[in-house]
């Protein structure tokens, strides 16, 4: 990787759109359903996958339309991911964001999609689809950072 890595020298705003699609790391985290605590605001990770979500690959079944089927799924843009505190520490575009750098294991630095699974960064083999979970509330999780 040099310095010239479009991530290291572009901001979120200055990416194409296939730029900011490389982005993703593949961890899918961010389509856990998520449950928020009203009166404090805090939000807590579940177990609990999308629908949408194909549980081997750790990609959206029907990512283009995905807002069609999911009306609460948040598209991510660059004015969007500042305001997003339940984005994982190692999201790419939080990192990014904050002017950090990518971890060893994201496909844009190995060079392999699958090292974000083989490092256990992401959800393949811990979720449980959302058809199956049943009540949310027994399925939070703290994910390992």
């Amino acid at each position: 990787m040099t310095k010239d890595a479009f991530w290291q020298r572009k901001t979120l705003a200055e990416m194409s759109a296939d730029e900011w699609e490389s982005l993703c790391d593949g961890c899918a985290k961010c389509c856990l359903h998520k449950l928020e605590d009203a009166a404090t605001g805090e939000v807590s990770y579940t177990d609990i996958a999308c629908r949408l979500l194909d549980l081997g690959t750790c990609r959206c079944t029907s990512y283009a339309d995905r807002r069609r089927f999911v009306h609460d799924c948040i598209a991510l843009d660059a004015d969007a991911v500042p305001r997003l505190g339940w984005l994982p520490s190692t999201c790419a575009y939080r990192l990014v964001a904050e002017g950090k750098e990518l971890a060893w294991w994201h496909p844009l630095v190995s060079g392999n999609p699958e090292t974000v699974h083989r490092a256990g960064v992401s959800v393949r083999g811990r979720v449980v689809a959302e058809q199956k979970a049943g009540d949310p509330l027994k399925h939070t999780v703290k994910w390992p950072e």
